[in-house]
């Protein structure tokens, strides 16, 4: 079965050109094109792609922004599709599958669309196995290191990938924070981080509705609003 993907992206000549890119790679259906980010929204809501190709610097509301008003059950995977690579940290800041320049080339599109196909293989043997991480694998030289779901603090991604701290200590892992949020009990409390709610020390609320949270270790995350009144609800506030 083919991918079914959604192309954001307000020039009509960069849309047509990643869209015959994709056609001819026979594994993706383009099954809607949008020149906004309103547009865009309404067209993942009704369809549900698997991926989404997103322009950053679009017409009133930026790709960023956008992402920002999708529900994360619906959220499709992302692959930035921009003339500018100065928005590369910010991209994978937004979990994002891929950031591609313009003009996309062939050999590269084809090195994301493989991406994608992991990334939703990955997501189906998930749904089947179910069974809750009680321990997460990290990797260290020559070896690989599991460590206690319950001794993490919190778990942060950046561009450099996804770690965890358990204290003083900073480690790494290949799992994605979509799949740590799904097979354990971590908290998303931030698009970039999840929490352990039972080493946090104080909440700190800001101006914004957004806040943070100190940790026992006395660590300082982010809390994002959309999250804040499902933390509360979490600690029965």
């Amino acid at each position: 079965m083919k991918m079914k993907a959604i192309i954001i992206e307000d020039e009509f000549n960069a849309r047509e050109e990643i869209e015959l890119l994709l056609e001819e790679t026979g594994e993706v259906e383009v099954i809607q094109k949008c020149a906004n980010a309103l547009d865009g929204i309404k067209a993942i809501n009704k369809y549900h792609p698997d991926v989404i190709f997103l322009d950053i610097q679009l017409p009133v509301i930026n790709g960023f922004e956008m992402l920002a008003m999708i529900e994360d059950s619906i959220m499709p995977r992302v692959a930035f599709v921009t003339a500018y690579d100065e928005f590369a940290l910010q991209a994978f800041e937004n979990d994002a599958l891929d950031y591609l320049l313009k003009p996309v080339e062939k050999e590269r599109l084809n090195k994301t669309i493989k991406k994608v196909k992991k990334a939703i293989l990955t997501n189906e043997a998930q749904e089947f196995e179910i069974p809750p991480l009680k321990k997460i694998p990290t990797i260290a030289p020559h070896k690989i290191k599991l460590v206690d779901v319950d001794s993490l603090e919190f778990v942060h991604s950046n561009e450099s990938g996804v770690f965890f701290s358990c204290g003083e200590k900073k480690c790494f892992t290949d799992l994605t924070l979509r799949v740590l949020e799904e097979r354990t009990d971590l908290f998303r409390c931030h698009k970039q981080y999840l929490v352990n709610l039972d080493k946090i020390d104080e909440i700190l609320f800001e101006e914004n509705s957004a806040g943070k949270i100190r940790t026992v270790s006395n660590h300082l995350i982010p809390v994002s609003r959309h999250y804040m009144k499902d933390l509360k609800g979490y600690l029965g506030l």
